[in-house]
């Protein structure tokens, strides 16, 4: 992703801001999605409410991942989005791989994401297509990437709780397009 290719967006958080790279180029569904629930508002109120980390997943747990996830609504708060679940976009079709740092659309079953997004912290190969992170193998829909503020993360990543699901989420005070 070449930076100047990627539409700019700021995220304002409790802990201090950090700006993201959005591929509208290589990720479109995904990209005019996460920018329609920018555009429209709903990302400044939203929340962090999952830090996972290698210690709070369940022991049993195969393909371990670290990430901090984030968006509209809380699942299972029993809100409808706003917008339909937006189709997969695969790794193997954007060539976007899960890097530290990158922002990819959380989601249960291929095409049901839409409203959830995560940041890697570090690589993380198994949430690519084929990856073993879901039984579908069919990974997620990589669509961007941050590209200042990663100490903001880090800072972020360890407000780690011992859950996955955060007992005390973390605002975000605004998120908005820059230039």
């Amino acid at each position: 992703m070449a930076e100047a290719e990627l539409v700019e967006v700021e995220i304002e958080t409790e802990e201090g801001a950090f700006r993201l790279g959005i591929d509208e180029a290589r990720a479109p569904l995904t990209a005019r999605n996460f920018l329609a629930y920018l555009d429209g508002g709903f990302l400044d109120s939203a929340t962090v409410y999952r830090i996972v980390t290698l210690a709070n997943q369940p022991p049993d747990t195969a393909h371990r991942i670290e990430v901090i996830q984030w968006g509209w609504g809380v699942p299972g708060d029993g809100r409808e989005p706003p917008f339909p679940p937006v189709p997969h976009e695969p790794t193997s079709v954007t060539g976007l791989r899960h890097r530290d740092g990158t922002l990819s659309l959380a989601r249960r079953a291929p095409g049901s994401g839409g409203q959830g997004f995560f940041i890697c912290i570090g690589d993380q190969p198994e949430l690519d297509e084929g990856g073993g992170r879901n039984p579908d193998r069919a990974g997620f829909a990589a669509f961007g990437k941050v590209l200042a503020g990663a100490d903001v993360v880090r800072r972020i990543f360890g407000r780690a709780e011992p859950a996955e699901y955060l007992e005390r989420p973390l605002r975000i005070l605004r998120a908005r397009r820059l230039g």
